[in-house]
């Protein structure tokens, strides 16, 4: 009889996540720790010590050097001490050295690589410096979408053959309560961390014109944290949109939100619109999917691949485009209940028991 296969998983990340990579292993891990399957055992990785997130620099170094000195001393001792066959890391960084056992990264996509301006020097030095050498010893690279994987291969030189390609899901809707609506009345509603690459002044300009244009009563809800980094900040630029729009009262910003809160405005928005000039996959649009929502992204990266023909697209450096998209669906029931309809379809591609079953099947072609 064959001996299970020994997988370790590193959940240290999910003390900070906060995004769709908190949603990546959070999901993972609820299916594993529930499966039923003699061929697999799992062991989840953590560490004691809470990680610091706060803004003194000196603190946030030395949490630097503990995040190294996890990957690289702590969870290959942990691995080793538990005879793992495979270690599973999905916040792309894994141990160089292997003893014994196989590692496995999750890369989401190469904004190190696409924008480093957004990203603090020391820190995409030491990143990149541990991430793609352990990349490179890896069997395989999980990848979540086939753009993705293209601009991972253009700038790592990682073989394509080595980054299989696994699609995420949306949010298991089995974790949050019914709830009403945060707001009121007729909203666009947008969710993600709110740096530079999501784009959301110009989605506030194409808001301001929507307004303009014989819709008195509608409002615009962002969901999600306005990213404070130094490098990736977009505050300045969100607050001058914001004041310069004449309809500041009319703009929500909701903060981070729980499951349960995040679920009711889902569940009473008009349309979802997704702006982001860059993105690795896009969870947001299967949530939407999921809530029966029309949903409208940019005609960019990986999005028109993960939504297909139930989204409608739009030119992200263009507000007067988004602006035009947006009244569309507005102004037609028929185009919107397509959307609905398509987007209920294309659902049924995304699950994360799919993703997990698939992550298995790559785990046995390399155990």
């Amino acid at each position: 009889m064959t001996k299970p296969l020994r997988i370790g998983i590193d959940i240290r990340d999910l003390q900070i996540a906060r995004t769709g990579t908190k949603t990546y292993l959070e999901e993972l891990c609820i299916i594993f720790k529930n499966l039923k399957d003699d061929k697999y055992e799992f062991f989840f990785f953590d560490t004691l010590i809470p990680i610091y997130s706060g803004n003194n620099k000196i603190f946030k170094m030395f949490g630097h050097f503990r995040y190294q000195f996890w990957k690289q001393i702590s969870l290959p001792v942990k691995a080793t001490l538990n005879q793992i066959d495979i270690l599973f890391c999905t916040d792309n960084v894994v141990p160089y050295l292997h003893f014994g056992y196989k590692t496995v990264p999750v890369f989401h996509d190469a904004f190190f690589f696409e924008t480093p301006e957004h990203f603090n020097k020391l820190w995409l030095k030491l990143i990149i410096g541990t991430a793609i050498p352990g990349a490179k010893r890896s069997p395989i690279v999980i990848t979540p979408s086939i753009f993705a994987r293209e601009q991972i291969h253009k700038y790592t030189q990682i073989p394509i053959e080595k980054m299989p390609v696994i699609y995420e899901g949306p949010k298991s809707l089995h974790i949050v309560e019914k709830k009403e609506s945060l707001v009121k009345g007729k909203y666009i509603l947008h969710v993600g961390i709110m740096n530079k690459r999501k784009n959301i002044p110009a989605l506030i300009k194409a808001f301001k014109k929507i307004k303009a244009n014989n819709n008195p009563d509608l409002r615009l809800v962002l969901v999600g944290k306005i990213e404070r980094k130094q490098f990736s900040d977009d505050y300045n630029e969100i607050h001058r949109t914001v004041e310069d729009s004449g309809f500041k009262n009319d703009i929500i910003f909701t903060g981070y939100l729980s499951d349960e809160d995040l679920a009711g405005l889902y569940r009473s928005a008009l349309m979802y619109v997704f702006p982001s000039l860059n993105e690795g996959f896009g969870i947001p649009v299967l949530e939407a999917f999921q809530y029966k929502l029309p949903v409208l992204v940019s005609n960019n990266t990986s999005l028109p691949e993960v939504g297909g023909n139930a989204v409608l697209t739009f030119n992200p450096f263009d507000f007067n485009d988004i602006a035009e998209k947006i009244q569309m669906v507005l102004q037609d029931e028929g185009l919107r209940k397509d959307l609905i309809n398509k987007g209920i379809e294309r659902l049924k591609y995304f699950s994360w028991e799919k993703a997990a079953q698939s992550l298995l099947s790559e785990f046995e072609k390399i155990r």
